[in-house]
């Protein structure tokens, strides 16, 4: 009997689907329809992944479960809920790889337009006026990206190659890394935050990670410093923030994720000056879809010859866990 695979979607379906089926016994279910279809399944491609949907078709019967679980993401937060991070028997896959350099393209986007101001030239041309006006510069300046997994890893490379200084923030503090050279733990991480002009939030969701950025981290910022938000929006404060930039503490913000998503039209942080607020867009690209089926199917063939699987996630962790280069 060949595998059977719940491929669970919202609008359209993964390209590529007729390789898919040539591999295993494929249903599509809606978000809606999971419960329904997901009891008995060998393997569930997540195709749609932030949700409350996995949780709650979740069977109670762990022998309907299915044993092998791929989240067509990085961050996989909406999967670690206690009855598949408890039973040993299901896998927990991610699409580790796809999103590192184009996240890391956009964040240097992202800060070329916060230090150029590229809002207010475009506001600027809106209303047509000619308003001359100096702009900062990167090079020199200094950033903090706090996380070190390879999305932040392929951040810190990009940066460094248009010639600014960069350092991390981890778990574990150490001075030799290859792509951030100094890594800051909990020690030394507020001396960090004191003289970063930008702070880049790459880090994965986890129960340790969540509500990191708080009031107290947002004080010990260096007046006048950016913060960009690639992660997760659980990782901020978000109250706190709009305080810190309504007071003018920060010099600006950009954010790609939010705690609610969509961010409700009534928050302040839509209309706030030196804001930016892009929809949950960091990673995507135009070649997006075919690169995560990709990953997808090389595991499907993986599973199906009994093969180790790739981008395993360590469950109690919530990320893939690379011992070459520690988070």
């Amino acid at each position: 009997m060949p595998e059977r695979l719940v491929v669970l979607y919202r609008g359209n379906r993964p390209p590529a689907t007729a390789l898919i089926e040539c591999l295993a016994d494929t249903v599509y279910a809606t978000e809606e329809e999971l419960p329904y279809l997901l009891p008995g399944a060998d393997a569930l491609l997540a195709w749609v992944t932030i949700t409350p949907a996995i949780r709650e078709a979740w069977p109670d019967n762990p022998d309907k479960a299915p044993r092998w679980v791929h989240a067509a993401s990085a961050g996989v937060d909406s999967f670690l809920f206690p009855a598949l991070v408890d039973d040993p028997g299901v896998v927990l896959t991610n699409a580790r790889g796809v999103y590192d350099q184009p996240t890391a393209e956009y964040v240097l986007g992202l800060i070329l337009a916060l230090a150029k101001d590229f809002p207010g030239t475009w506001e600027h041309q809106r209303r047509r006026e000619w308003r001359p006006r100096p702009s900062d510069g990167i090079t020199g300046r200094t950033v903090l990206v706090w996380g070190t997994g390879p999305i932040g890893r392929a951040i810190a490379r990009l940066l460094r190659a248009v010639g600014m200084r960069v350092c991390g923030a981890g778990r574990k503090a150490r001075t030799d890394d290859p792509d951030f050279g100094t890594v800051h733990g909990a020690s030394t991480l507020r001396s960090a935050l004191t003289e970063a002009d930008y702070v880049v939030l790459a880090a994965p969701l986890t129960q340790g990670t969540r509500g990191m950025v708080d009031a107290p981290v947002l004080a010990a910022m260096k007046p006048g410093a950016r913060l960009i938000n690639v992660g997760r929006g659980g990782l901020v404060d978000e109250e706190a923030l709009v305080d810190h930039l309504a007071a003018g503490r920060l010099g600006g913000a950009a954010l790609d994720v939010f705690a609610q998503e969509p961010l409700p039209a009534e928050s302040p942080l839509w209309d706030m000056p030196g804001v930016l607020i892009s929809p949950h867009t960091a990673g995507e690209t135009t070649s997006e879809r075919e690169a995560l089926v990709e990953v997808f199917l090389d595991n499907l063939t993986r599973h199906l010859e009994g093969r180790p699987l790739r981008n395993v996630v360590d469950k109690r962790r919530g990320y893939v866990v690379d011992e070459t280069h520690p988070a």
